[in-house]
């Protein structure tokens, strides 16, 4: 297989303003890196994981200081090697819109003083948090720690045994109560589906007297809504308003059919059990496409570089190229750990580093600090942010084209061997690690 392959390093002429805590291009030795070994190895790397299939193309940005160190785009779009992945591109973030959208939203509204993460859940959500869910804190249930359930197949709940779609869920052709197409499809969506069975789902759905961590993407379902209600925006518009656009993330969006040409979005799976077709520029998740796109569970479509300016704000404590987006203390409390006594390595949405460090089960590397935060997508994705280092990693492939069931993306630990990588380059750097130096 042909590796298509762009390394965007050395490229101050395209640098942007640092001083206003911005992103800029520079070269791995302007961070202390070997940027010679660091290409080689990246490509070692990705050249195996592509060769083996465990994804068609990938996205990689390597960012420490502000300065992108290394923005490399690796394969194509599908196997049939007819389009090279381009900087430009846009992949499904999958469950990376978790942090990107819902989490980030919460955030600010917790420094507008219109969100508690110590109110209950029934306080926020009365229609729903019943029984066992009403006093569920929304800390416990942001950290994992709640004993909701995983997750609702809305979609195979949606339909009988034999295979017909119950009253009020999907129709084959559109109506005034089936008005809401689901994108790529010819399929068309009740017009209460979302309160009537995702919302009645969740509500229904049992709570675990444990409490223990358990990831559950449910009341991410739920936070589109919320946000609305508490500022009279629609969830897309608000993150848009008040992140998005002002960052200069073009790309970073739903529905990004409704914005850009498909020929720029990176395909997913081939649906044979849902939508019963390839999946192009419309979201991945099941849940997400019943909400027509735009959930905070998943949805979100971006480019590296424009995910990056989301992250890069973050590690500066709140602020890009001038701008106050967020509070840092705001920011070191959704990044903290929130239960460790309890086994829980979780913040409020955010991942983090294993308490103790399993490399069969790690997404990231053993080097990452304590203090790092971040998220892993379903289709491939992978952002993290170590503060302690000021280092930013992002990767974005499409392990689930053509189909899901292909684990060699963490068979072949092709996510954390990169993040181990630049550890070791840094650290051979500083003086303190040279197992490495055979590189050289």
């Amino acid at each position: 297989m042909i590796l298509a392959c762009s390394a965007s390093v050395g490229l101050a002429q395209k640098s942007l303003n640092r001083s206003m805590g911005g992103l800029s291009y520079g070269s791995p030795e302007q961070v202390g890196i070997n940027g010679e070994v660091l290409s080689r190895e990246i490509e070692r790397i990705i050249t195996q994981a592509i060769d083996s299939m465990a994804f068609p193309g990938a996205q990689v940005l390597l960012a420490k200081g502000g300065v992108i160190f290394y923005q490399g785009t690796f394969g194509y779009h599908t196997y049939d090697s007819l389009q090279p992945v381009q900087p430009t591109d846009l992949y499904d973030l999958a469950s990376v819109t978790k942090v990107t959208a819902a989490t980030l939203a919460l955030m600010k509204l917790y420094d507008d003083g219109l969100f508690d993460l110590d109110k209950t859940f029934s306080h926020y959500f009365p229609r729903i948090a019943r029984g066992a869910k009403k006093d569920l804190t929304m800390r416990e249930i942001l950290a994992h720690q709640a004993g909701l359930k995983a997750w609702i197949p809305y979609w195979s709940e949606s339909q009988r045994k034999n295979g017909k779609w119950r009253w009020n869920t999907v129709k084959t052709d559109s109506s005034r109560r089936f008005p809401h197409r689901l994108e790529g499809t010819d399929l068309w969506l009740h017009k209460n589906f979302k309160e009537r069975k995702i919302y009645k789902a969740i509500r229904k759905s049992e709570v675990s007297e444990e409490k223990k961590y358990l990831y559950s993407g449910l009341v991410f379902y739920l936070f589109p809504d919320l946000v609305e209600r508490l500022t009279g925006e629609p969830f897309d518009e608000y993150l848009r308003k008040h992140f998005y656009e002002p960052l200069g993330a073009e790309t970073l969006g739903f529905n990004p059919l409704n914005r850009f040409p498909s020929e720029r979005i990176v395909p997913t799976e081939k649906d044979t059990f849902f939508r019963k077709t390839q999946l192009h520029g419309v979201v991945h998740d099941e849940g997400a496409a019943m909400m027509l796109g735009v959930s905070g569970n998943a949805g979100l479509f971006s480019n590296a570089h424009d995910l990056a300016k989301v992250y890069q704000m973050l590690l500066n404590g709140g602020e890009y190229e001038g701008k106050t987006y967020l509070s840092t203390a705001t920011i070191e409390e959704f990044t903290r750990v929130q239960f460790p006594e309890n086994g829980n390595r979780r913040g409020l949405g955010f991942d983090k580093p294993l308490l103790e460090y399993n490399e069969r089960i790690s997404s990231v590397a053993r080097g990452a600090m304590p203090s790092s935060y971040g998220h892993t997508g379903y289709t491939g994705t992978l952002v993290w942010a170590d503060p302690d280092y000021d280092l930013l990693f992002i990767f974005l492939s499409n392990r689930v084209f053509p189909t899901r069931n292909n684990s060699k993306i963490y068979n072949l630990n092709v996510r954390p061997s990169i993040h181990n990588l630049v550890y070791e380059l840094l650290r051979i750097a500083d003086g303190t690690y040279t197992i490495g130096t055979h590189w050289n």
